[in-house]
């Protein structure tokens, strides 16, 4: 049976190993989509709608057409049909520059006949609000609804109560990299530099759209930066990127702008839930009561998690959707987790303070997670718990200091279907390859460790060759954190087999048999006798002008799903400026078997950073008068930079020898921390994220009046 062996006996595994690509993309060296430049490339534009909502009655396209430079110019709709946000494609031109293809967009004519928009989610619930989709009633999807236990007899075993209204605006994805795509034809083939999370389904949607077999199309990603979920198909832009190269004859790069990316590449939706929960005298949550609901743009997929974490017997939970004319949400690290744990860890924060409970014990009482109860004593340690507030906002001076906490949990299995081969070549050089491509995660490195193990070499003697379709090994979409285990274990089978292989060639050499043979540190030798040993490049030179591939299975053992984890957080608030200073925080997370700890860790902080930015930083903000998003920039949308933040104290929690994913909960608890620690600082409470200044000072005030 494969097995990952036990920690204490690994040389690499679980060690801090430094990224294979860190010193290419440094120096610039590593190819982004952004990068590539074809022989006689053109560059593509696309013209977006003006309006929220309007029907497209006309397009002339012959004045772009017309113009020195264009080499094509195609539709994105038809006359006839409804625009139904801002951004939404009507035309795409390819040009000799790009500032000619910008030229030609401002000549692209056409008429509309524009509609009654909302993009206030209160507002599209109202009767009177402009139907925007046909197939939902008042713009709201079927409720999801969940019904267990026996809820009023909860709430009459209930000591106390909380009733809370928590809501958390639309984030949307800020990719550093922006979408894009380059687009080439050789006859019938189409070859396309993507930046993509999904090689093989891109390569799939893109012989689906053209109509041609799939190994008629070849996808590359050398490199990429950042997906977060929003990067699974070409979208009209790949597409649109393809259609103008045929057109044209020759390749065709199209790069969303960052106002692109804004409204168009996806977003988290928002979430407003109201809350009823009840607890008992003992601590134990009784009943929970929820009904809540977000907005995904004109799509539907607005859901969150609620109740979350926490046991609760008695539940009924009623969650929809509500369309409004923006565009449409797409999967964002740990989709309906944040929204979810952001009001559930606050609430749970309320309702341990109505019962006069330390909030960390309320939890302890109420979380059945092994795991995350010595999570919990970790974090507690690292934190400094008993430097809390007992009466929040009981500190003196201006600059008030709290300490607060969230948890959060993810699947991040692995599944079957990824292909891998380990080819051990006679000058010794050993290649590694298979489909997966790495979005900033590390895998490449990940898939050289675990071969480095396999055959007593070091890391960079593995050339590891990913994010590519061409090979033919296929492998799955890096999504809901099961890049590393979908991949890690085909790529242990794969390179057990070859080393099986090469020792059943090289075993007379030794005179034994191959089950007695061993490489370690960059050798090969005899178990039974080792001064019996040749050098790895020496056991390779046997094959003479031969190779020896081991080809990758799936196994179930190697790697499971479930990722526990929680955080702690330090705050400092100015009572005078409204201003939320993250002194620190302290991530516990479960990680299974940790691969490389170095880029586990490095996950925790990229988590942690963008939690960060949710709870206090990130707003879409939409313009109800004219439909438009107001701040699609990042002047405006506030992200974190360098100077917010704070220490991060990252603590990779090994719990097993199998391989669980790490990329998407460890931005999970944050918001809920620091929401904690901003009132255990202020002593009044912020449901509404972001947790900005002006609430803040507002909330200070209100408090103040309302206390005489």
């Amino acid at each position: 049976m494969a097995s990952w062996g036990e920690a204490h006996e690994t040389r690499l595994i679980g060690k801090r190993i430094p990224r294979l690509s860190g010193a290419d993309k440094v120096s610039g060296k590593a190819k982004y989509t952004f990068d590539i430049n074809r022989p006689g490339m053109l560059y593509g534009r696309i013209l977006r709608s003006r309006v929220a909502h309007a029907t497209i009655t006309a397009i002339d396209l012959s004045g772009a057409e017309a113009l020195s430079g264009v080499k094509a110019v195609i539709p994105l709709i038809e006359p006839g049909k409804r625009l139904r946000y801002e951004g939404q494609e009507i035309a795409a031109v390819a040009a000799i520059t790009d500032d000619i293809a910008k030229d030609a967009v401002r000549l692209i004519q056409y008429e509309i006949e524009e509609l009654p928009f909302v993009v206030d989610v209160e507002e599209a619930m109202d009767e009177s609000a402009p139907q925007i989709r046909d197939d939902w009633h008042r713009n709201q999807s079927q409720p999801g609804n969940d019904e267990r236990g026996n809820l009023e007899a909860g709430f009459a075993e209930a000591a106390v109560e909380v009733e809370a209204t928590y809501s958390a605006p639309v984030q949307t994805h800020v990719c550093l990299e922006t979408h894009g795509h380059v687009a080439e034809w050789d006859g019938d083939n189409l070859t396309v530099w993507a930046s993509t999370q999904a090689v093989f389904g891109t390569r799939r949607d893109f012989a689906q759209h053209f109509k041609i077999p799939e190994d008629k199309v070849r996808i590359i990603t050398e490199h990429m930066g950042g997906g977060f979920g929003s990067k699974f198909s070409p979208g009209v832009e790949g597409r649109a990127a393809a259609e103008l190269s045929r057109k044209a004859g020759a390749p065709v790069k199209l790069m969303l702008t960052r106002k692109d990316e804004h409204l168009v590449a996806g977003n988290r939706p928002s979430m407003t839930q109201r809350v009823r929960a009840g607890a008992t005298n003992d601590g134990r949550l009784i009943a929970y009561d929820l009904r809540g609901y977000g907005t995904g743009g004109i799509s539907g997929g607005a859901s969150f998690t609620g109740p979350y974490v926490y046991e609760v017997p008695n539940v009924r939970t009623e969650k929809f959707a509500v369309a409004i004319n923006a565009g449409s949400e797409r999967a964002m690290r740990a989709p309906g987790h944040p929204q979810g744990e952001f009001a559930m860890d606050s609430l749970m924060d309320e309702l341990a303070e109505k019962l006069g409970m330390d909030p960390l014990e309320f939890r302890r009482i109420n979380d059945p997670s092994e795991i995350r109860q010595a999570e919990y004593t970790l974090g507690a340690k690292e934190i400094g718990w008993h430097r809390r507030n007992e009466v929040p906002g009981g500190g003196k001076g201006v600059k008030k200091r709290g300490i607060g906490m969230g948890s959060g949990l993810w699947g991040g299995g692995g599944h079957a279907g990824t292909q891998a081969r380990v080819t051990i070549h006679a000058d010794g050089t050993v290649e590694a390859v298979t489909g997966t491509q790495d979005l900033g995660t590390g895998i490449r490195t990940v898939i050289a460790i675990i071969v480095a193990e396999e055959f007593g070499l070091q890391p960079q003697d593995i050339s590891v060759k990913i994010g590519d379709s061409g090979p033919g090994l296929p492998s799955g979409g890096s999504g809901g954190s099961t890049t590393t285990p979908s991949v890690a274990p085909v790529v242990k089978t794969a390179a057990t087999a070859a080393k099986e292989k090469l020792f059943e060639r090289i075993a007379p050499q030794f005179e034994t048999e191959p089950e007695d043979l061993r490489a370690a540190d960059g050798k090969v030798y005899a178990a039974s006798d080792p001064t019996k040993s040749v050098s790895w490049k020496g056991a390779a030179g046997h094959l003479g002008m031969e190779t020896i591939s081991g080809n990758g299975a799936w196994h179930d053992g190697l790697s499971e799903p479930g990722a526990a984890g929680t955080q702690f957080a330090e705050v400092e608030v100015d009572t005078e400026t409204g201003e939320v200073k993250v002194i620190k925080i302290a991530a516990i997370q479960d990680c299974g078997l940790v691969m490389n700890r170095l880029t586990c860790e490095s996950q925790i902080n990229g988590g942690v950073i963008m939690g960060l930015g949710y709870a206090l930083l990130e707003n879409r903000i939409m313009d109800p008068l004219t439909g438009y998003m107001i701040n699609p920039n990042l002047e405006d949308y506030k992200i974190v930079g360098a100077m917010e933040v704070p220490e991060i104290k990252s603590i990779a929690f090994d719990t097993d020898r199998k391989v669980t994913g790490v990329g998407e909960p460890a931005t999970i608890p944050t918001a809920g921390a620091i929401a904690n620690a901003v009132y255990n600082a202020i002593g009044v409470r912020i449901r509404d994220l972001p947790i900005t200044a002006d609430k803040i000072l507002n909330a200070l005030a209100e408090n103040a009046a309302a206390s005489g």
